[in-house]
């Protein structure tokens, strides 16, 4: 198959930047906009809506209307699933204008964005919409005199608060499940990122969703506190940092006790044993795990820890794929990696590179980047000798930072593991696959990988551990939880 000219999709799109509320496109009530930035350009694609809590108030009003209405909360499974699986249809349709579109507007892996936007993204809606007419209820046994239902409802308006590192997908995350449910949804963007989710609103109208059940809030934090605030929203499903899911816990406590689903930072361990055989399979999953996504992953594995029986040859394999990385435009298929999100995201990720070095870890590849350049590119950067009281062994850093950890046996491997206030994946590799059992069982972490690096699929549900998560999980059936609610019916005869 011939692969399709995305640098001239990319001259051809046309941008939406005002809000969805209601069925329709809408300027920020106070006429307020801000500029969207291509990252690997630093060019300036739109103006966007800046919203505020008055913005956030009609999309809530717009919301409730529509759930208490009933014509899709109370709608029947059969009609909500035809829905799902038209709007999942449409973004195939779509799917490649919509990849490109998160391409510029993100800086990611064209390549990245198409398996992401045209691939995962409908197959979720899809998932989801076959799942609706497959959600019993239970009856409970008692005496003959009562009869006892439990029955899962929507819980109401949902406020969907996702991060700019998968700005689509984590969409996707939340409203797939929230209207298999029969809940309103509200998608508070990322400010770096609104593009797709803007995009995609219109796509689920002429899906057939109506209006008031899926709307789209462009703006800042502001947005997300008032969401969190206000007192008709039902529930807030949260990525992105700890700091900020904290907030949430706080915005939620100090208005309508609203449920609050929290997944949120990460420092991942990429554990190899004394016993692994070092693959170019496991030099590829040590790589990708690090640097896919230029590392702006919160299950990143950028804590590596290697058993010295096999860290020389460990190295000298990875150094090689480090030096291989090209970094670049993002529309080319040649490129490895994309930019950073932003300029002050780059200063960041260089503060932490400027810091390991500081801190006396050794720099074998990469540092701080170029102040010249177009675009907010940052250098692959691996480090030697860390040890886990490091600043860059403790924070999460957001970039593509690579830091080895020595030990000499797996008890220590998996204290150092084990030494973090996140909690949301690692990877382990060994051929006895009882130590690495034993890694597993011993490791609090959401998701474990043995002898791969994955985050599982839609089937499994997603969430950490820790400051990495609340009990709440996105992905597979336990997704739902979040959106139902349960009723217990008494009934005496």
């Amino acid at each position: 198959m011939e692969t399709p000219n995305y640098k001239s999709i990319a001259s051809k799109l046309n941008f939406e930047g005002r809000a969805f509320i209601d069925g329709k496109y809408v300027d920020a009530i106070d006429g307020q906009k801000f500029e969207n930035i291509n990252p690997a350009t630093g060019e300036t694609l739109c103006s966007v809506a800046k919203c505020n809590f008055k913005d956030v108030d009609l999309a809530v009003k717009s919301s409730r209307k529509a759930f208490e209405s009933g014509i899709w909360s109370r709608a029947s499974p059969e009609f909500r699933k035809e829905i799902l699986l038209k709007f999942a249809e449409l973004l195939r349709q779509h799917g490649e204008e919509n990849s490109v579109l998160e391409c510029v507007d993100t800086g990611k892996l064209i390549g990245d964005c198409v398996d992401e936007v045209a691939n995962d993204a409908p197959m979720h809606f899809q998932w989801y919409g076959e799942l609706i007419d497959k959600v019993f209820g239970k009856v409970c046994p008692t005496e003959p005199s009562i009869t006892s239902l439990i029955v899962k409802e929507p819980i109401g308006v949902v406020a969907g608060v996702v991060p700019w590192n998968f700005p689509l997908m984590m969409a996707v995350w939340k409203s797939a499940p929230a209207l298999a449910a029969g809940c309103s949804l509200i998608i508070k963007p990322a400010e770096d990122t609104p593009l797709t989710a803007i995009r995609v609103a219109q796509i689920a109208k002429e899906a057939g969703i109506p209006d008031g059940v899926f709307n789209v809030l462009p703006g800042f934090g502001d947005v997300g506190e008032a969401l969190g605030r206000h007192n008709d929203v039902d529930a807030v499903s949260f990525t992105g940092s700890t700091e900020v899911g904290g907030y949430f816990l706080k915005y939620s406590g100090e208005s309508n006790l609203k449920t609050v689903g929290l997944e949120m930072g990460g420092k991942s361990p990429f554990i190899v044993l004394g016993d692994a055989k070092i693959t170019d399979d496991l030099i590829n999953n040590a790589i990708d795990s690090a640097f896919w996504n230029g590392g702006q992953n919160c299950s990143a594995n950028m804590r590596q820890i290697i058993h010295s029986n096999v860290k020389e040859e460990f190295l000298e394999k990875v150094i090689k794929k480090v030096k291989d990385i090209q970094v670049g435009d993002p529309l080319d298929s040649e490129t490895n990696m994309g930019s950073m999100i932003s300029k002050k995201h780059l200063a960041t990720v260089d503060g932490f590179i400027q810091k390991g070095i500081d801190e006396g870890a050794t720099l074998l590849y990469g540092g701080v980047s170029e102040s010249d350049q177009n675009g907010f590119f940052a250098k692959p950067t691996l480090f030697d000798n860390l040890t886990e009281d490091m600043t860059i062994a403790q924070d999460e850093i957001f970039g593509p930072v690579l830091g080895i950890l020595t030990v000499n046996n797996t008890e220590d491997a998996l204290k150092i593991a084990r030494n973090s206030k996140y909690g949301l994946h690692a990877s382990v590799f060994s051929q006895d696959i009882n130590e690495a059992f034993h890694m597993a069982k011993s490791l609090p972490c959401g998701t474990i990988s043995i002898n791969t690096f994955s985050e599982g699929d839609i089937k499994t549900p997603f969430g950490g551990y820790k400051q990495s998560g609340s009990l709440s999980r996105d992905q597979g059936t336990e997704a739902l939880n979040q959106y139902l609610q349960t009723k217990t019916i008494w009934i005496s005869h």
